[in-house]
C-alpha cells in the first residue's frame, strides 16, 4: 500500500472512532475488526484525582476561594471603620450584634453571602465544568479518549460538588477565625435575646453552612443542565444566578401567598432557626426536601441531555 493510501486509511479509522464517541449514543469498539478492546477499562478513565487537580489549577477556582476568604476580612475592615452605634435603634438585628463575638460575626457573614456570593460560587463550579470544555473544543477529545459520557459527567459533577461544598464551608470557617480574633470567644446572642455558649454556637454556625450547601443543590443542578446545553460558560453560570435572583424577588411578593412555598429559595434562610436554644427543624426539613427535589430533576435532565447531544465542534 502506498503512503497516500495509508494516510487515507488512517483518516478513515480516526473519523469513525471520533464519530462514535462524540455523537449521541455509546462509545464504540476500538479494534479495526469490530471486536472489543480487552485492555479498555471505562472505570479507569478520567480519575477524580486528575480532574480535581485540573480544576484546582484553574484561575477561576483560585479566584473563587480567594473571594470567599477575603469577604470576612473585608467585613471586619468595614466594621472597624464604623463609629459604633448609628443612633437610637428600636430593634436589634444581626448587624448590630455582629461585633459582639466571633460567632455573631460568622453568622452575619453567612447571612450576607448566602443570597448571592455563595450562589455564584456554586453556579460557577457547576456551570463552567462542561461548557468550558466545549468552548475550548476539548470536550470532543475527552469523549474520544474514550471516556463514557455518563462517567465524564459524573466525575465532573463530583469534583464540582466537592469544590462547591468546600467553598461554601470555607466562608464560615474563615469568618469564625477572623471574628474570634477580632471580637473574642464570647457567647452567641441572637436578635431575640437568646444566647448560646461559644462552642455550641460554633457547631450551629458550621451546621448552618452545611444547610446552605444542601439548599444550593438546586442551583448546582440547574447550572449543570445549562452547562451541557450551551457552549458558553458565562451563559450557564449567569442563567443559574439569574434564576436564583428571580426566585428571591418572587418570594418577596406576598400576594403569591402559598405559591411562594414552592420557590427553591423560599427556605434559603431557614438555617436561622439554629440560633435558638431549642431548634425547630420544620422549615429546614422543608427546605432540604424542596432543594433535593429540584436538584434531582435538574441533574436527571442534565444527564439525559448530555447523553443525547452531538459534540461536533
Amino acid at each position: 500500500m502506498t503512503q497516500p493510501d495509508q494516510s487515507r486509511d488512517w483518516l478513515h479509522r480516526d473519523a469513525r472512532y471520533s464519530d462514535v464517541s462524540t455523537r449521541k449514543g455509546h462509545v464504540g469498539t476500538l479494534r479495526d475488526d469490530g471486536s472489543p478492546h480487552t485492555e479498555y477499562r471505562p472505570e479507569r478513565t478520567l480519575p477524580l484525582r486528575v480532574e480535581l487537580v485540573r480544576q484546582l489549577r484553574r484561575r477561576r477556582t483560585q479566584v473563587a476561594f480567594a473571594l470567599v476568604a477575603l469577604l470576612p476580612v473585608i467585613l471586619w475592615i468595614a466594621f472597624s471603620l464604623t463609629s459604633g452605634n448609628g443612633g437610637a435603634a428600636t430593634s436589634v438585628n444581626l448587624v448590630d450584634l455582629a461585633k459582639g463575638s466571633g460567632t455573631n460575626f460568622a453568622i452575619f457573614a453567612l447571612f450576607a453571602s448566602a443570597g448571592f456570593l455563595l450562589v455564584v460560587v456554586v453556579a460557577l463550579f457547576f456551570g463552567d465544568t462542561v461548557a468550558s470544555e466545549a468552548s475550548w473544543s476539548s470536550l470532543r477529545y475527552l469523549l474520544a479518549a474514550p471516556v463514557p459520557r455518563a462517567r465524564l459527567l459524573r466525575q465532573k459533577a463530583l469534583v464540582a460538588g466537592l469544590l462547591s461544598a468546600a467553598g461554601v464551608l470555607f466562608l464560615p470557617i474563615v469568618a469564625l477565625i477572623v471574628g474570634t480574633l477580632a471580637y473574642g470567644a464570647g457567647d452567641l446572642v441572637s436578635p431575640t435575646g437568646e444566647s448560646l455558649p461559644y462552642w455550641t454556637a460554633v457547631g450551629r454556625v458550621l451546621l448552618g453552612g452545611v444547610y446552605v450547601v444542601v439548599n444550593l443543590l438546586w442551583v448546582a443542578g440547574l447550572a449543570l443542565l445549562l452547562s451541557v446545553t450551551t457552549d458558553a460558560p458565562l451563559g450557564a453560570v449567569g442563567g443559574a444566578v439569574m434564576a436564583s435572583i428571580v426566585s428571591q424577588i418572587l418570594d418577596q411578593i406576598t400576594a403569591l401567598e402559598g405559591l411562594r412555598d414552592y420557590l427553591p429559595t423560599h427556605y434559603a434562610n431557614s438555617w436561622s432557626d439554629l440560633l435558638a436554644s431549642q431548634i425547630d427543624w420544620g422549615n429546614m426539613t422543608r427546605g432540604v426536601f424542596g432543594s433535593v427535589t429540584y436538584a434531582a430533576v435538574f441533574f436527571g435532565a442534565a444527564a439525559w441531555r448530555f447523553h443525547r447531544k452531538d459534540i461536533t465542534s
